[in-house]
């Protein structure tokens, strides 16, 4: 039972954050039709200000806030440029990757940088006793995804959101100003992506390469559970993160990546609108 249990909450530990940074790209992706490689900077971003605040003898907690906030201004000036030159998105958002892991690099220096979580210790689950840093991230994550659906189907703007999604032509005849839209909701993107690198960084290694490796899991999160969707947002990470938690235990952690690039790939190709829009057609 305590180890059934530990697992389970490792699992929701790793679903919580692709859930943070799969939201981000949701909404770059999904609204906008942008691939943008850099998305995983934005993580990288978030944890290097929660880092930064410590170093400079701030507390965690203001590092967190100010984690989305850095994630916001990089990505606000990103979508300036991506709006400007929609046919080399790729080739932009990717060198934008490369230039920000360099600076990061240059401005901090070479290896891995240490960040404090606010709360030391475990707390006792009956069942079992798990880190209390980790029910926290949980919990955050959470509000998070509540707020972000609150957001979206009780406002205004979210109602924008729904309705550039669906019809652009549309939204723009009806008088929504979809290049407004388009800069808030990947600015916000940018700033839930820059809240997960903060809260991740007391549990990872900060490097200003860390974010590579959360780019290609947020993409496979996306795509398997459907874009444009919530649901298919966390149908997705509970997919991408149950199943890598659960063979991170078996197998190492490359292997386990193949086999949940193969397993999307096959849930795609059996459901190409992801698990959560529907049967395949």
């Amino acid at each position: 039972m305590d180890f059934l249990i530990t697992t389970l909450l490792n699992a929701l530990t790793l679903i919580s954050i692709l859930m943070l940074v799969g939201l981000g790209l949701a909404i770059s992706f999904g609204l906008m039709n942008v691939t943008n490689l850099a998305h995983g900077e934005f993580v990288t971003v978030g944890a290097f200000a929660v880092y930064f605040v410590q170093s400079m003898g701030g507390s965690f907690w203001l590092g967190l806030a100010a984690a989305p906030i850095a994630g916001a201004v990089v990505g606000c000036i990103l979508e300036c440029h991506l709006y400007s030159r929609p046919v080399s998105t790729v080739l932009a958002t990717w060198g934008v990757s490369l230039i920000l892991q360099q600076g990061l690099e240059l401005t901090f220096g070479l290896g891995a940088k240490p960040v404090t979580p606010p709360i030391e210790g475990t707390l006792d689950l009956v069942f079992t006793v798990y880190p209390a840093y980790r029910l926290i991230l949980i919990g955050i994550a959470m509000l998070t995804l509540l707020g972000v659906i609150l957001l979206i189907s009780r406002t205004p703007f979210g109602l924008d959101i729904r309705t550039v999604i669906q019809n652009r032509e549309m939204a723009e005849g009806v008088g929504i100003n979809t290049r407004r839209t388009y800069a808030i909701a990947f600015t916000f993107g940018a700033a839930i992506a820059g809240l997960a690198g903060g809260l991740v960084a007391p549990l990872a290694i900060v490097l200003p390469q860390m974010g590579v490796n959360y780019l290609a899991n947020a993409f496979f999160v996306v795509i398997v559970g459907g874009v444009g969707s919530i649901g298919g947002l966390v149908a997705g990470s509970v997919f991408v993160g149950g199943l890598t938690s659960i063979l991170n235990y078996q197998i190492s952690p490359s292997l386990a990546q193949a086999i949940v690039l193969l397993a999307a790939i096959v849930a795609v190709r059996l459901r190409p609108n992801g698990l959560f829009n529907g049967a395949s057609r």
